[in-house]
């Protein structure tokens, strides 16, 4: 009998009466059915795992996690799962341009924010999460990450190529404050902090701090393009007691990245990634650090041109 884990896809969709619908792998957004004997027991599993508060929440079924997101429809409880990856992938094997992949990973000795944004589904949590078992494999050191919930197997012992070890330790913000949980990291002196996602104000002004205090930062927001993802920052940081101008201040002095990330594709998914880099020495004169303090995002030109100097193998910042 076939089970779950033996079956491709990436969400699952089971309804208040109990039918369950995956991507039917034909059409872009198209459903199919699934029989009911190949999801009983898995059904049986994220019901019951549920905590009777938080409607995210992950299940490992065998060896796979699966995020599930928990909804009162009209009829009855509808769960979605999404199946993550039974292993963190590589940088290397998620289809990135070859020199975007070079060029994120000669970051990791660095301090500063790296941003994925994008739609829900694109892959962000894979790219923050493979980055940083690459970084920990590179550097060694202690990576701690907060998400709600957990979803890539980061949690462990990594061997470093220079010899030394790396630790990840995987927490949930304390009673779903995210903004308690970064300061905890804080007090845990981390070279890495994995921020799974920003969406609230106390997040978005402890991350901005973390990464201009000698932390390596990864996160992910939801935005449109990397202008939006800026400015969502920001916003939920001067949603608190941070001024805006604080905000796109600290935002210029921590930024290392910002990549929006979307799939394309129907049987075989490849992302495709627009992205935006400030000289990782910040004791330069950099332009993108100039117009984001501004506050006045006139992004487009700074993008075309980094994406096209650096897909013809040249460096994005000449002076270093």
């Amino acid at each position: 009998m076939a089970k779950v884990n033996e079956i491709k896809f990436s969400d699952i969709y089971i309804t208040p009466e109990k039918k369950a619908y995956i991507p039917d792998g034909r059409t872009q957004n198209g459903l199919a059915v699934l029989q009911a004997e190949d999801f009983d027991d898995f059904y049986g599993l994220i019901e019951q795992s549920w905590d009777g508060e938080n409607p995210s929440y992950s299940v490992r079924y065998g060896n796979i996690f699966y995020r599930v997101e928990r909804t009162v429809a009209m009829d009855g409880i509808q769960y979605c799962a999404r199946k993550m990856p039974e292993k963190v992938p590589p940088v290397g094997v998620l289809g990135f341009p070859t020199e975007l992949t070079r060029y994120l990973l000669s970051l990791s000795n660095m301090s500063g924010l790296i941003l994925f944004s994008g739609p829900t589904g694109a892959g962000k949590t894979t790219s923050i999460s493979s980055l940083l078992k690459e970084y920990l494999t590179i550097e060694g050191g202690f990576a701690y990450t907060i998400e709600d919930p957990t979803e890539m197997p980061l949690d462990g012992e990594y061997h470093s190529v220079e010899g030394g070890l790396g630790l990840c330790k995987q927490t949930q913000p304390p009673r779903g404050i995210w903004g308690e949980g970064l300061k905890s990291a804080l007090r845990s002196k981390p070279r890495f902090i994995m921020v799974g996602e920003i969406r609230t104000p106390d997040t978005a002004s402890e991350v901005l701090r973390a990464a201009t205090s000698g932390h390596m930062v990864l996160s992910s927001i939801h935005a449109n393009n990397i202008t939006d993802a800026i400015n969502s920052v920001v916003k939920y940081a001067a949603s608190t007691s941070m001024s805006e101008e604080l905000a796109y201040d600290l935002f210029s002095r921590g930024m290392l990245g910002v990549l929006h990330q979307t799939l394309v594709g129907v049987k075989v998914k490849r992302p495709l990634i627009n992205y935006l880099f400030a000289n990782p020495d910040s004791t330069k004169g950099d332009q993108v650090r100039g117009i984001i303090k501004t506050g006045n995002l006139n992004l487009a030109t700074s993008i075309e041109t980094q994406m096209t100097r650096l897909s013809r193998g040249m460096s994005m910042f000449p002076d270093i």
